[in-house]
């Protein structure tokens, strides 16, 4: 049903703009008698005249049911409609994703952003920066792999840290289990995808020359490609980076992960492999900053 209609009923009603036409724009009347009476030669029993207020009836139930469906969609499925969230949390300031006026680094070490300001903001920024540069696909790749370290971690830390991620990044078992060469590449057909995909960050604590910074992100990762063992599938998780001001610009000392918060999926269906290896190689990644 259209409530666009000028008329009312839509344009299939049999109305027209003529105030005076009655059925079909004939202009012919019919006398209806009682029900049962004979009168024209219809001997269909009269129906009541619809009025406005069935119009509106219907209405309502229809605005009521999508207000329904909009509500559960965004979430509101807790048995006591409170969304299963519980009422511990605030709301985000408006603030937290607001424009702060200061522009995004221009510097670059390697292919990573670099050159953050010395405040909370730059602190954010790194930390999503990091997280994006830690999560991609060349940390498979031994040479970019220790750049991407080198660039991101304290220099004091960075040796420790090369040798651990060396271990676990060239372990055959690990390659394995993920459908990789044991060179860290894609098997022949294959496109690996690693992405991480930030949604938010939040200062856990800031003292001027150290900061904590939570990064909330999705993660992307699996092979495309006909036949893949290992399709594409998301992931939701927490990195907490520990980060210290260091020659002019933000370093990682250390980091901790969890899982979560992690969204309810939505219905929709999975893209054919061929569209996801595209896609990856269509859409580039971002560079973090506000």
């Amino acid at each position: 049903m259209s409530l666009g209609d000028e008329n009312g009923y839509g344009s299939g009603s049999g109305r027209t703009d003529d105030g005076y036409s009655t059925i079909g724009g004939t202009r012919q009347t019919r006398t209806r008698l009682p029900d049962g009476e004979d009168g024209d030669g219809y001997t269909t029993p009269r129906r009541p005249a619809r009025s406005s207020r069935s119009l509106v009836t219907v209405v309502g139930v229809v605005v009521l049911l999508i207000a329904a469906i909009a509500f559960a969609n965004m979430g509101g499925g807790g048995p006591d409609g409170s969304g299963g969230s519980g009422n511990g949390g605030s709301k985000p300031d408006s603030s937290s994703t607001a424009a702060t006026g200061t522009k995004p680094v221009t510097g670059k070490n390697g292919s990573i952003p670099s050159g953050f300001a010395h405040d909370e903001q730059g602190a954010q920024s790194a930390a999503t920066n990091y997280s994006v540069a830690l999560g991609s696909a060349d940390m498979f790749d031994k040479s970019s792999r220790r750049a991407i370290v080198t660039a991101v971690y304290a220099p004091a830390v960075a040796a420790a840290r090369q040798g651990d991620l060396d271990k676990v990044y060239s372990g055959q078992d690990f390659l394995t289990s993920i459908g990789l060469n044991a060179d860290g590449t894609a098997p022949s057909g294959l496109t690996f995808i690693s992405r991480s995909n930030p949604a938010g960050t939040k200062i856990v604590k800031f003292n001027g020359d150290t900061a904590s910074v939570a990064v909330w992100y999705s993660a992307l990762f699996g092979l495309a490609g006909e036949g893949s063992k290992n399709p594409v599938s998301e992931s939701w998780f927490t990195n907490t980076f520990d980060l210290a001001w260091i020659d002019g610009d933000w370093k990682i000392t250390d980091f901790t992960q969890k899982d979560g918060p992690t969204p309810v999926g939505r219905d929709q269906a999975a893209s054919p492999a061929e569209e996801m290896a595209n896609a990856v190689e269509e859409f580039g990644g971002f560079t973090y900053a506000r």
